[in-house]
């Protein structure tokens, strides 16, 4: 609901685009994509680990949940380099902060995320030999197919997230040094210290509480689905607890609409535009309404006519 009214607003008041508003409009389309693909991931769990929606829908959820998800990823680090380089480097983010580089650099997360989240096409719905139940979203049994899994894990994980964050951690630390250097400044610096401040919280939250803990689970559940040890008690706690740590990565797309409003950039100026411009449409109409809606001058002059007439 947060993303798609932001994804609204931002669409509405696409002539007041910057750098920073194509990202969120790209951050926004990101979530709604991501959200959309969990009703088929609750409906496999309500089943009690049953897919019965066949190969294709099985291979299209898994690929659509992991790019947006990434996608979204990528994105905040986008949005963190450009508030960075307003701050640090405000004269050279006139050059490099402009539309048509973010539109190109929003292309080239999209293309490079779809194509190294392909894998994820080539693994479909899979029988487990033990339940004999058709199942999806889990990794397979085979040892084969478990390592590429592993590697792919691995990749994600470096790629995804370890290095958004190191980059996002660093831009935050030069925007921190660069605004404390800075304490005696005018009430629109002090603004935009504030506004630094809060995307740095809501952005590290994000990581620190959605994305974090998923990746920490899905490796160690990979790795314990590789021993040849492991019974089926410990291997089901293994599998809920990913369950459990997906939702809290899903839960991302929360932290977004917070993002959009305490730190987006003329965001808020965004929806009060918004605002009146609905409000002056309704007005208009209610407007029209009440000139159609009135009698005409003549008509009323007769039923006042007739009204006397019926007096006298």
């Amino acid at each position: 609901m947060g993303n798609g009214f932001a994804l609204y607003v931002l669409l509405r008041t696409y002539r007041q685009k910057s750098s920073f508003h194509i990202y969120m409009l790209n951050l926004a389309v990101s979530d709604l994509l991501c959200v959309s693909t969990l009703p088929l991931r609750v409906l496999y769990y309500v089943n009690k680990g049953q897919w019965n929606l066949g190969d294709f829908l099985c291979r299209i959820s898994s690929y659509a949940l992991y790019v947006n998800l990434y996608c979204s990823v990528f994105f905040m680090m986008a949005m963190s380099f450009t508030r960075f380089l307003a701050i640090v480097f405000p004269v050279q983010n006139l050059r490099l902060a402009t539309e048509k580089k973010a539109w190109i650099v929003c292309v080239c997360i999209w293309v490079f995320i779809c194509t190294t989240s392909s894998p994820f096409l080539l693994s479909g719905q899979h029988t487990d030999p033990n339940s004999n139940k058709t199942k999806c979203f889990e990794p397979p049994e085979t040892s084969k197919s478990l390592g590429k899994l592993i590697m792919l894990n691995y990749f994600s994980l470096v790629v995804g997230f370890i290095i958004p964050f190191l980059v996002i951690l660093v831009c935050y630390a030069g925007i921190l040094r660069t605004l404390l250097r800075n304490t005696n400044g005018a009430n629109k610096q002090r603004y935009t210290r504030i506004k630094a401040v809060r995307m740095i919280v809501v952005v590290m939250l994000a990581f620190l509480v959605s994305f974090m803990p998923y990746h920490i689970q899905r490796t160690l559940h990979l790795h314990f689905k590789n021993r040849k040890d492991a019974n089926c008690e410990e291997i089901i706690y293994m599998q809920k607890s990913v369950v459990i740590t997906l939702c809290l990565a899903a839960a991302n797309s929360c932290f977004d609409p917070m993002l959009y409003f305490f730190s987006g950039e003329n965001f808020r100026h965004r929806l009060s535009t918004f605002r009146r411009a609905s409000g002056n449409i309704i007005g208009t109409n209610k407007g029209r309404h009440a000139l159609q809606s009135s009698p005409p001058v003549e008509e009323s002059e007769l039923q006042s006519c007739n009204g006397s007439n019926k007096l006298g």
